[in-house]
């Protein structure tokens, strides 16, 4: 008793955690407000590559990094809410969309703490990167370019094979293996889909050869019909 008098009242103690909770609870409506931001021009960014809009692109990357670094600095000194789902969700679509543009474009991966980003959100952002190179994959082939898909297959390929590597408890790697699990499912879809056009095309190809050369024997052997009853 006489250490509870000595010191502050219940009453005091209460309102300054409450205080600080408070702060807290703001700083978490900022960053909930600050993902949703970085995680519309990451989407943004997206979408322009697939239209191979570049310097848009460009613009909503940048624009997406800098709504992730205010979201990190402003959480510093709040690990709890930077570690929050949302917070690495938002992340790890930055991740996603870099990787993106670096595979499209042929340019360096981007690494985790260039991003700021933890290694789990990084593996998870890579890992929603090969799920969405099937779309690529998809517009090549409706255009009959089917080669040019060939390297986006291997980049799922090559993803997966990395993932499959990092054996942890979901509760170090935030549910990766969920979306490993996802990977392999979208990337022997995009596997049997390409393998079918390209079979396909080489049989375009065959038969076009095929009857490019009929063709041309038939004109070879070809004899000008003679009717014998109009030369009597």
């Amino acid at each position: 008793m006489d250490e509870l008098e000595s010191g502050q009242s219940l009453a005091a103690i209460v309102e300054e955690i409450r205080t600080g909770l408070t702060g807290i609870n703001s700083l978490r409506d900022a960053t909930l407000t600050r993902s949703r931001a970085l995680i519309r021009a990451c989407a943004e960014s997206i979408r322009a590559i697939h239209r191979h809009e570049w310097d848009e692109a460009t613009a909503m990357l940048a624009a997406a990094r800098a709504a992730a670094n205010e979201m990190v600095d402003a959480l510093a000194d709040h690990p709890m809410l930077y570690h929050a789902g949302y917070t690495q969700d938002a992340l790890k679509e930055l991740v996603e969309a870099h990787l993106l543009f670096a595979v499209v474009l042929g340019g360096p991966m981007p690494q985790p703490a260039a991003l700021r980003v933890t290694g789990a959100t990084y593996l998870r952002g890579m890992s929603e990167a090969a799920t969405e190179m099937r779309r690529f994959v998809l517009d090549l082939m409706r255009q009959g370019e089917i080669a040019q898909a060939e390297p986006y297959l291997a980049f799922m390929d090559e993803v997966y094979s990395q993932l499959i590597t990092v054996d942890f408890p979901d509760s170090i790697t935030d549910g990766l293996r969920r979306h490993t699990d996802v990977l392999r499912s979208v990337l022997e879809r995009t596997r049997g889909d390409l393998t079918i056009s390209f079979r396909q095309e080489q049989m375009r190809i065959a038969l076009r050869s095929l009857e490019a050369r009929l063709g041309t024997e038939f004109d070879a052997r070809e004899e000008p019909i003679v009717d014998d009853e109009a030369e009597a």
